[in-house]
């Protein structure tokens, strides 16, 4: 195969288990793939982002017994789930791929038979301690337990021997090639302390591999001896070639592979270091150009799992504060390479601090100032001084340094990077004063040269921001009524002064309102259900007593204006008429009804709830609906009825 031509980038992140709920660890994985995929669009290449479920195994097959479902069904329900929470997290990625699929199951066998031919996979017995919990067979070096058993060091769980036929991959005939690649390729692996684990473990010596099982049906059979089935783990890391076209799209498959980048956790190092290249080699493709083990997010010092029993729900970190905060939290806090340990007041103290004070503030005083100043459209701008200068050529700087350190993957420092050049910004304004200087008439010249420097470095800072932000990016260019769609400015095109001095600024909305640590505590530390954390199609009916129904406050709402929340997909802020009074309120209703066709109908809304902020937005109270398929349908009346109306 032609070596792939460098205008392309593939990146993939692990495939979930469906027997899990999706998590800050899972969507920790996901927000830097979906960073890196948008900061490669930037740089006008054309991008294939991967993600998916692994479908297969022993596990999903004994909680589906359990539940009394199939294990298709079982995968079905888990797989809206991550394909929800992606959505709320903005996340672009090409393909969801499930290893359920008809022509992932086709390219494995044929993988498969191909090794089988070649000598490279051949039948035998194999016994072994065999952790269900983890598809995984334990290391000979785990200790017995003076019982005769094993505990998996995992999850902790024992694990059971067992000794069954079974067809083995030839791992042991791949260590010298192995070593040799590593030594050749020193970047397959990062961080480098991973590498050296891996060559450490390889150097050790690999043995033959059991790659399939006759004891679990549930998964994809052997081709021509259907009483196997094969592996988990050999079926699942398959999926990085089959979901980008092997055997079934020659074009794509060509364009992409090899990918430019595996991200997974730490704790599945070896599967993608040590066996799936040797899978690779053996099927005679490319490998990978890079393995990025990242650490994990702990809770309460252990790593989250369901199993533990300590995940955070990032539902309701979303439902509190939208995307955006979290994805900054978790790429800023640590370099990929390391563990971080997630606490409620870090995280608190970055929207605080970083989000609302350094970039919120930021924004909404600089251009604030324009449209009170110049009614929103700058004019007779004043020559440039030494400190304007220095200003831009600052950002020149930061920008090459903000490029280098994502083409790294070094998000966090990037991040750090961005936030130097923001304090700098502040710096530049506090020091400038530009608010005394709008009280002297004959300094308009240099109020507007000072302002125009704090619009532009606004703006190219907002694209510097964009792969990791995008929601909170695509606001600001609403604010500065910037024309190109998101993506459209190329990492090659952006310079400091591309802002119009005559291009009409929007009074600016507060992007990040100060979040009250004591509330957002109470927030997260609610008791939930596994019925809260399910989907809603599992979710069980729980009844209330008449007086709780009655505390509600149901009222008609007449909608007097509509229109769409700027950077967002399903929200539209609408004002009402209660009858006594007018409110707002923000509905996810947009991919059901355009604004303009809610003008004048009348619904139901719940008027005594607790007031929310939403994307920044104060929303003052709900409306009620239905929800099929994930639209909003809204009951509205069939006749008139006076705004303000008691519903009962």
């Amino acid at each position: 195969m032609e070596e792939k031509v460098e205008k392309t980038f593939y990146v993939t992140t692990p495939i979930y288990y469906v027997n899990d709920i999706p998590h800050i660890g899972h969507a920790y994985t996901t927000i830097i793939a979906d960073a890196l995929a948008r900061y490669q669009r930037l740089k006008g290449k054309k991008v294939f982002f991967l993600t998916g479920t692994d479908e297969h195994g022993q596990k999903i097959e004994k909680t589906a017994t359990e539940k009394g479902i199939t294990p298709k069904e079982l995968a079905d329900r888990v797989v809206i789930r991550f394909k929800e929470l992606w959505q709320r997290l903005n996340i672009t990625y090409d393909y969801f791929i499930r290893t359920t699929e008809k022509f992932h199951e086709e390219g494995v066998q044929k993988i498969f038979q191909k090794l089988l031919e070649k000598g490279d996979i051949y039948k035998g017995t194999y016994q072994g301690w065999y952790c269900v919990s983890e598809e995984n067979f334990l290391s000979e070096d785990v200790p017995l337990q003076p019982e005769g058993y094993k505990i998996c060091p995992d999850c902790g769980r024992k694990a059971v021997l067992l000794e069954e036929e079974s067809y083995f991959f030839r791992l042991s005939a791949y260590q010298k090639p192995l070593l040799d690649f590593y030594e050749a390729n020193p970047q397959f692996v990062r961080p480098q302390t991973r590498m050296n684990e891996v060559v450490s473990f390889v150097r050790q010596g690999l043995k033959d591999l059991s790659i399939t099982r006759t004891t679990v049906k549930w998964g994809i059979p052997v081709p021509g001896d259907p009483k196997h089935t094969i592996y988990v783990w050999f079926d699942a890391l398959h999926n990085y070639v089959t979901g980008v076209g092997y055997d079934w799209n020659t074009e794509l498959f060509q364009t992409f592979w090899p990918a430019d980048v595996h991200l997974i956790g730490k704790d599945i190092l070896r599967f993608h270091a040590i066996f799936w290249p040797a899978f690779l080699m053996a099927a005679g493709l490319p490998l990978p150009r890079t393995v990025y083990g990242h650490g994990w997010w702990l809770k309460d010092e252990a790593k989250m799992s369901k199993s533990k029993g300590n995940v955070l729900d990032p539902y309701l970190i979303l439902e509190k504060v939208g995307p955006d905060p979290l994805r900054y939290f978790l790429l800023r806090e640590i370099p990929i390479g390391q563990d971080g340990s997630f606490s409620h007041e870090g995280f608190v103290h970055r929207i605080n601090s970083d989000l609302a004070n350094d970039l919120g503030n930021l924004v909404q005083r600089t251009l604030t100032m324009v449209v009170n100043y110049f009614n929103g459209s700058l004019q007779e701008i004043g020559q440039e001084k030494e400190e304007d200068k220095k200003l831009a050529r600052l950002f020149e700087e930061t920008r090459d340094r903000v490029y280098a350190l994502y083409d790294d993957y070094a998000i966090n420092r990037a991040l750090e990077e961005i936030w130097t050049y923001l304090n700098a910004v502040n710096k530049y304004l506090a020091e400038c004063e530009p608010w005394k200087l709008a009280k002297i008439p004959e300094t308009r010249p240099r109020l507007a040269r000072i302002l125009y420097q704090a619009v532009c470095a606004v703006r190219a800072s907002s694209y510097l921001i964009y792969p990791v932000m995008p929601e909170t990016a695509e606001k600001i260019w609403a604010f500065l009524g910037e024309q190109k769609k998101p993506g459209e400015v190329l990492t090659s095109e952006l310079n400091f002064y591309d802002f119009r001095p005559d291009q009409k600024i929007n009074r600016p909305e507060a992007l990040f309102p100060r979040i009250d640590l004591k509330e957002f505590i109470g927030e997260m530390e609610k008791p939930k259900t596994e019925d809260y954390k399910a989907s809603k199609l599992e979710a069980k009916m729980e009844y209330i007593s008449y007086d709780e129904f009655k505390k509600m406050d149901l009222r008609v709402a007449k909608v007097l204006t509509a229109e769409r929340v700027p950077g967002t997909n399903k929200l539209l802020k609408l004002q009402i008429d209660l009858g006594s009074e007018q409110r707002q309120i923000i509905a996810g209703v947009a991919d059901s009804y355009a604004p303009e066709e809610l003008v004048g109908k009348e619904f139901i809304v719940i008027a005594n709830l607790k007031p929310a902020v939403i994307r920044g937005i104060e929303s003052q109270g709900m409306l009620l609906a239905a929800e099929i398929e994930g639209k909003a349908i809204i009951p509205f009346f069939d006749r008139e009825i006076p705004p303000g109306t008691k519903v009962k």
